[in-house]
């Protein structure tokens, strides 16, 4: 599976996973988004629902344990190369979470993840995505 110049979009997911006035975050450790700060969330495998993709990758990526609360929305990500090619193209589902259990540890695609104060947010340079898909669950808490 290429996801680098892929022929077709890819199905992925996010999880806004709050606890105590505080939202997890993770800090990619790959392409496309390597060294950003962003929601946990992956791929959907052959055979699972969104919301079992959504907790299996917020398990792998965390070590979290969250129940769902509701769907978000979707979000498009893609990135062009320097001739205007797609080098990614992922089609998002996003999710909100209530914190059920473990702390934040990182595993899998991540090389950081922490509790992020609501009003800290700033200083992690999120995505204009990332940023809009959280205010929508703040909204919905």
């Amino acid at each position: 599976m290429n996801r680098r110049y892929p022929d077709r979009p890819f199905v992925g997911v996010g999880v806004v996973v709050l606890k105590d006035g505080a939202i997890l975050l993770v800090r990619r450790a790959r392409p496309p988004r390597q060294g950003e700060w962003s929601i946990p969330g992956g791929l959907q495998h052959i055979g699972e629902t969104l919301a079992e993709a959504a907790l299996r990758e917020l398990r792998e990526e965390t070590g979290v344990e969250a129940r769902l609360t509701g769907e978000l929305g979707t979000v498009d990500s893609l990135r062009h190369d320097d001739v205007g090619r797609v080098e990614y193209h992922y089609s998002l589902v996003e999710f909100a979470a209530q914190w059920v259990s473990g702390e934040p540890r990182p595993a899998d695609d991540v090389d950081r993840a922490e509790w992020a104060p609501i009003d800290d947010l700033d200083r992690y340079a999120l995505w204009s995505e990332t940023q809009r898909i959280i205010a929508l669950a703040l909204a919905r808490r």
